[in-house]
C-alpha cells in the first residue's frame, strides 16, 4: 500500500512537471532548479546573478523555505519577479507548488526562472519541477565528502558548483578528493568553483547562465 501511495505522488508530480516544463517551452524560459545543503549559499548565487544579468536579461525567482519570506525579501531589492512558497514543514518543493507559483509570474517577460529549492539533498532529488537543469551547489565549509554521501544528487544534476572556494585554507578540504567522487558518479558532468564572497569564478557561473540562455532562446534545449 505505501508503495503505490508513493507511486500516485510521483505520478501526480509528473503529470504537473511536464505542465510546467510546456509553459517554460512555450515562453522560451530557462528554468533552473538549485538544490544544496542549508547555507551553501544558493541565495547568495542567486543574487550575485541578479547583480551581474539584471540589466541584460529579465530574471524570476521562485523561493522556496519551510517558512518565513528572508530570503525572498532579500531578492526583491534586485528583482520584483519573485514569488515564495513556504513549504510548511515539507522537505522539497513539486510541481503543483511551482505550478501555483507560476500564476504569480508573466512568463512571457521572463528570460531566466531561478527556483530556489529547499536546503536538503535528499528529497528534492525525486521531485522533477519541469526545469531545463537541475543545479546542484556544494560548498567547501560543508566538507569534501557530499558526493559519498548523498550520491543521487550528484548524479541526477546536470551541473555541479563549488562555493566558498575563498575558504580553502582555512578547511582540509579536498578538491581532487571531491571532483574525482564526483566524476566516478556522473562522468563528465561540468564543475563550476567560485565564491559568491569575493567573486571568483562567477564569470564562469555567468557564462554558462548566457550560453544556456541562448540556446533556450533558439530551442536547441
Amino acid at each position: 500500500m505505501e508503495v503505490e501511495i508513493v507511486e500516485n505522488v510521483l505520478k501526480y508530480n509528473k503529470s504537473h512537471a511536464e505542465e510546467n516544463k510546456e509553459a517554460f517551452s512555450k515562453n522560451k524560459v530557462l528554468a533552473l532548479n538549485i538544490l544544496s545543503s542549508p547555507g551553501a549559499g544558493k541565495t547568495s548565487l542567486i543574487i550575485q546573478s541578479l547583480k551581474k544579468l539584471k540589466n541584460k536579461y529579465n530574471i524570476g525567482v521562485i523561493e522556496g523555505d519551510i517558512s518565513s519570506t528572508h530570503d525572498a525579501n532579500k531578492i526583491k531589492e534586485y528583482t520584483e519577479s519573485v514569488v515564495q512558497i513556504n513549504t510548511g514543514g515539507s522537505c522539497h518543493l513539486n510541481a503543483s507548488m511551482v505550478k501555483n507559483a507560476l500564476t504569480k509570474l508573466n512568463l512571457e517577460d521572463i528570460d531566466i526562472l531561478f527556483i530556489e529549492n529547499v536546503g536538503n539533498l535528499i528529497c528534492p532529488v525525486n521531485f522533477y519541477l519541469g526545469e531545463d537543469d537541475m543545479i546542484v551547489l556544494a560548498s567547501v565549509n560543508e566538507g569534501d565528502d557530499k558526493p559519498v554521501k548523498y550520491p543521487p544528487v550528484f548524479i541526477k544534476s546536470n551541473l555541479v558548483l563549488l562555493n566558498k572556494i575563498d575558504m580553502f585554507e582555512l578547511s582540509n578540504f579536498s578538491k581532487d578528493f571531491f571532483l574525482e567522487k564526483v566524476d566516478q558518479l556522473n562522468p563528465g558532468v561540468e564543475v563550476i568553483s567560485l565564491s559568491c564572497k569575493t567573486g571568483e569564478g562567477l564569470d564562469n557561473w555567468i557564462n554558462w547562465l548566457e550560453e544556456n540562455i541562448k540556446l533556450k532562446k533558439t530551442n536547441i534545449t
